[in-house]
Parts: structure tokens; C-alpha cells; sequence
């Protein structure tokens, strides 16, 4: 029988994923509003806990300070890069001019941004305790002990990270790999509830085969998580393209994006249709309140609004609102899919002797 503090864990690793998504919305929210650089230090705004709200709050001569400390965070960043074989990156990053150049004030930039680092706080502070509480693990399941003080570091490195893509002027690719770390935090904080929630239960048995929809349902997860990575090289493509523009045009981005628009559009065709097989596959052999027909019913929501989200992107000429949709159900789309390969991994097919 599960005891109250195993229960407690559960409850708050819950909190933790939920947490995640909430702080994967707000960085959608600040991409999309270009908020980024609202505030040009880490982890202060602008050299304080509280951000100014006016312009005679500004520190004298921030402009400099801050270029200056930038300079100094990129060249050991881009060290760190030399030492794990990325001299490319380094030298690209050594050379960006635009690192240089300091991001005006806007208070509403600068509090959307702050926002976003709170949640992150938030986060780290319900990482710290599901690490804690997992010890209650400790003689039954030391994998849940062992993941959770992981990912604790995990979002360590993510939160260092977060000052990486302030200093260097939100480099692209180091945006990338930020918005991939999410996932692997999502990914390990799921596998810790999932687990602490079934250790106690026998797995499902059922009468269809289950191995065929085991297979399937991976190659479907393997297809949005490549999507996503396509997704985050679409909107690094934009980002060029707007800056190249000076923000003007928007409706003409699209059409300027050439074939990783298109790839990343074929792909969403496949993502789809992968997952409505899915569903199919799951309604046949699961029935009532099972949760693995839950989930699967989910997913088929969140399917729906990511299409939709996409359509608005494409030809209403990408308004930001739709923007952060589109991130934060692409993560719901990845977190609820790998609920349901966890689920459907512990089902087994009934054998007759």
C-alpha cells in the first residue's frame, strides 16, 4: 500500500510537471513578444530583484556595463565550447557584433521577461523538493531517488544555460538546446510519477497484442520530437529573417523560409496522421475510464489545437499569440505521448495455457 509520503512525492513531482509546461509557456511568451533581452543581466534585472519600471530606475550607464559583462560570460562560454570540440561555435559566437549592441528599455518587455525568470525559480525550488521527497524511495526504487536528483541538476544546467541565452543576445542554436533541455526535464519528471504511481500495481492485461502498438507509439514519439527540433529551426529562420528585415514584412516570412518551412510542414502531415493511428490502435484495445484511452483521448485534443495553431501560423502571417500556442501544445503533445508509451509499456496480452 502506498504510504503518505510516497503520496506526497507524487503530488508535488505532479506540481514539478506541471510547473515545466508552465514555465515552457512563459519562454514562448517572451519569444514571442521578443522580451528576450527585457532584461540584459542574470539572474538581477537590470542589477536588481525587483525591475524598474521607469527609465530613472535604470543603473547610470548600464549600456556599458552589461555589453561589457556579456563579453566577458560569451569568451568563457565560448571557451567551454573549445573544450568540448565546438571551435566553430566558439569563434561565431566570439564574432557576433550584434552582442554589442544593448537592448533599449521597455517595462513591459522587461517584466515579461522577469516573469519568466520567477517561474523558473519556481520551478527550481519544487525540483529541489522532489528530489527530497523521492528518498522516501530510497529501499524500493532507487532509480526514482537517482532521476530526481538528476534532473535537479538538469534544470541547474538549464537555469545556467537561460544566462547563456541572454549574454550572447539569444544566440540561436544555444535557444535550441534550451528548449530541448525542457523536454529531457519533462521527460525525466513523467518517468518518476509514472513510476511511483505503478509500483504498487499490477500491470494491465489485455486480450489484442500489445507489441505492435508498443512499436508504433515510439516511432510516433520519435516523430514529434524531431518535429519539435524542426519547429525550433523554422523559428530560428524567422528570427533571421525578421532581424535581416528590421521586423518589417511579417507576412512575407513565410514565403522566404524556403524548404525547411516545407519539411517542417510534410513532417506535421505525418505527426498527424501517426497519431490518429495511434488513437485507433489504442481505442481497440483499451475501453471506459482506462488510462491509457484517457491519455490517448487527450492527445487527439491537443492534436487539434496544434493543427490549428499551425494553419493560423502559416496564413495569418505567424501572430504571436499563436506562436506560444504552438510551443506549449507541442510540449503538451511530447509530455502526454510519453505518458502513454510508459502506460501502454506495462500492459501485457493475456495467454491462454
Amino acid at each position: 500500500m502506498i504510504s503518505k509520503s510516497e503520496k506526497r512525492f507524487i503530488r508535488i513531482n505532479f506540481i514539478t510537471i506541471i510547473l515545466t509546461l508552465v514555465v515552457i509557456l512563459a519562454g514562448g511568451i517572451v519569444r514571442s513578444t521578443g522580451s528576450g533581452m527585457g532584461c540584459p543581466d542574470w539572474p538581477k534585472c537590470f542589477d536588481q530583484y525587483i525591475p524598474p519600471t521607469s527609465v530613472k530606475q535604470l543603473p547610470p550607464d548600464y549600456e556599458k556595463k552589461y555589453v561589457e559583462g556579456r563579453v566577458k560570460k560569451n569568451e568563457k562560454f565560448a571557451k567551454y565550447l573549445e573544450r568540448l570540440g565546438k571551435t566553430e561555435e566558439a569563434n561565431s559566437i566570439r564574432n557576433d557584433k550584434s552582442i554589442l549592441e544593448h537592448e533599449e528599455f521597455n517595462v513591459a518587455k522587461t517584466w515579461t521577461e522577469y516573469l519568466n525568470r520567477l517561474s523558473g525559480a519556481t520551478l527550481g525550488i519544487f525540483m529541489l523538493l522532489t528530489a527530497v521527497y523521492a528518498f522516501t524511495f530510497k529501499k524500493k526504487a532507487k532509480r526514482i531517488v537517482i532521476l530526481s536528483i538528476l534532473n535537479l541538476f538538469v534544470v541547474g544546467y538549464q537555469a545556467w544555460l537561460g544566462s547563456i541565452v541572454v549574454s550572447t543576445n539569444l544566440t540561436q542554436w544555444v535557444v535550441t538546446v534550451h528548449m530541448l533541455l525542457a523536454l529531457v526535464i519533462l521527460g525525466i519528471a513523467i518517468y518518476t510519477y509514472n513510476y511511483a504511481k505503478q509500483l504498487y500495481q499490477e500491470p494491465t492485461v489485455i486480450m489484442y497484442r500489445i507489441m505492435w502498438l508498443k512499436g508504433f507509439l515510439a516511432f510516433t514519439l520519435i516523430l514529434s520530437v524531431a518535429q519539435i527540433i524542426l519547429g525550433t529551426e523554422v523559428r530560428e529562420h524567422i528570427d533571421s529573417i525578421a532581424k535581416a528585415l528590421s521586423y518589417n514584412g511579417r507576412n512575407t516570412w513565410i514565403s522566404k523560409l524556403g524548404n525547411v518551412f516545407s519539411l517542417h510542414r510534410d513532417l506535421a502531415i505525418a505527426v498527424a496522421i501517426s497519431n490518429f493511428i495511434v488513437y485507433k490502435m489504442v481505442k481497440d484495445r483499451f475501453s471506459g475510464k482506462a488510462s491509457p484511452l484517457i491519455t490517448a483521448n487527450n492527445i487527439m485534443i491537443v492534436l487539434i489545437v496544434q493543427l490549428i495553431s499551425g494553419f493560423v501560423l502559416s496564413y495569418l502571417a505567424l501572430p504571436p499569440y499563436a506562436q506560444t500556442i504552438h510551443i506549449l501544445f507541442a510540449t503538451l503533445m511530447f509530455s502526454l505521448q510519453y505518458y502513454l508509451y510508459l502506460l501502454v509499456y506495462r500492459t501485457k496480452t493475456y495467454k491462454t495455457t
